[in-house]
């Protein structure tokens, strides 16, 4: 089969459009043709190496050559411990090595939703699932909340403008000039120009904050949050420094530890129940995933440099 590795840390042009052997499922493993798969934040830093996390995933060359983690398809074969999937199956879901034409999936593994396509199913299991947890686990989104996105326009964040519509958020949108109809599309009360207007410096205040861009200072942050307010980071420029965009998160969490706001930082964990609520909400119609382009899984070098290059709308998707 074909697939995307890489022997070595770098940009881009590490990447290998290569063969490989097709995976045979164990017993308790259904096999997926993969449709399509999409770039995330977790596969960039895989890629260039980020010093922190080669502490586990392989000091001079990773560990595991393999990328991706996203995935679409349909399913080839279900081992005989498996009665829950059949072959032909629609399904979507998480697994490392999904940059390839074929994965083996033991957990992570949800009917795919009839309404949407196999490109926008697979731009939905990391992306959405931060957003759900960002907001519910850690921002215990209610119900009438004023909640405020900055990042609305990329992948994180277009979902969680819907997500916080579909709890019943008063939700505004900070995005650039560019994407302002997509913030709206996605359900926003109010979109703000982050060129035309600094949002730290409106009067209103919000119950909370998801924090995406990492743009602001924690100072600056308070401004806008009301003194019970949920603070939530799960986003941050990109770095290559040693520890990433965790730079961020501790000069936030350290300028904040006496304030009376709840501040968290978290990565997003994958679990069935959750992926069946996004399913859920993508069958009525409350998530709609927006694609900014789809490469061929050959050309995912360089769908990896266009998400290095910033500023995505929506997300970027592989297709095989």
């Amino acid at each position: 089969m074909k697939a995307i590795i890489h022997r070595k840390y770098g940009l881009p042009e590490v990447l290998e459009f290569v063969e490989l052997e097709k995976p045979i499922p164990q017993d308790d493993e259904v096999l997926i043709k993969v449709r399509a798969s999409s770039i995330n934040a977790m596969e960039w830093y895989g890629m260039i190496g980020l010093p922190i996390g080669r502490l586990g995933g392989g000091l001079t060359k990773p560990k595991d050559p393999r990328l991706g983690v996203d995935y679409s398809g349909i399913v080839e074969a279900v081992g005989e411990a498996r009665s829950d999937f059949k072959v032909g199956d629609e399904v979507f879901g998480a697994r490392n090595g999904a940059y390839a034409e074929y994965v083996a999936v033991k957990k992570i593994i949800i009917p795919k939703p009839k309404n949407i396509s196999f490109e926008e199913a697979a731009s939905v299991p990391i992306a959405a699932l931060t957003a759900l947890q960002g907001l519910r686990d850690f921002g215990k989104i209610q119900a009438g909340q004023k909640v405020l996105i900055n990042g609305a326009s990329g992948g994180v964040g277009h979902f969680a403008v819907q997500i916080a519509k579909a709890f019943g958020a008063e939700v505004t949108a900070v995005c650039s000039s560019r994407n302002i109809e997509i913030a709206r599309a996605s359900g926003a009360d109010y979109v703000i120009d982050y060129a035309e207007e600094n949002f730290t410096l409106v009067a209103k205040k919000y119950d909370l904050l998801l924090d995406v861009a990492g743009t602001h200072s924690w100072k600056e942050y308070k401004r806008v949050l009301k003194p019970d307010a949920h603070f939530v980071i799960v986003g941050a420029p990109k770095s290559a420094g040693l520890i990433g965009p965790l730079s961020h998160v501790i000069k936030v969490k350290f300028a904040s530890w006496r304030a009376s706001q709840k501040v968290d930082f978290f990565i997003a964990k994958f679990n069935n129940e959750d992926m069946n609520l996004l399913a859920e909400f993508l069958e009525t119609e409350k998530l709609k995933p927006f694609v900014e382009e789809t490469y061929p899984l050959s050309q995912t070098a360089e769908a990896m440099r266009r998400f290095g290059q910033g500023h995505v709308r929506g997300k970027i998707v592989v297709t095989m």
